[in-house]
């Protein structure tokens, strides 16, 4: 069965939801370890600038596996 694509906006939204709260989440409980001491305001923007990297780095690595499949094919 394939997935629609409303599920798969679901499911892209999800995990971007997912990633930036890990992502922020992370920073609060290691920079400290390092030395790092930032507000939650900064941790919010800094978890945006990754989730930002996060897509995009997706999306450029999924647009390479599609043209090497295509390639294959």
């Amino acid at each position: 069965m394939k997935q629609s694509r409303a599920m798969s906006l679901v499911e892209a939204i999800a995990n971007v939801a997912v990633g930036y709260g890990v992502a922020v989440v992370t920073q609060i409980l290691i920079f400290p370890v390092f030395g790092l001491h930032t507000t939650l305001a900064q941790n919010l923007k800094m978890g945006a600038v990754f989730t930002v990297v996060s897509i995009a780095r997706s999306f450029v690595l999924r647009r390479l596996f599609e043209a090497i499949r295509v390639r294959q094919g």
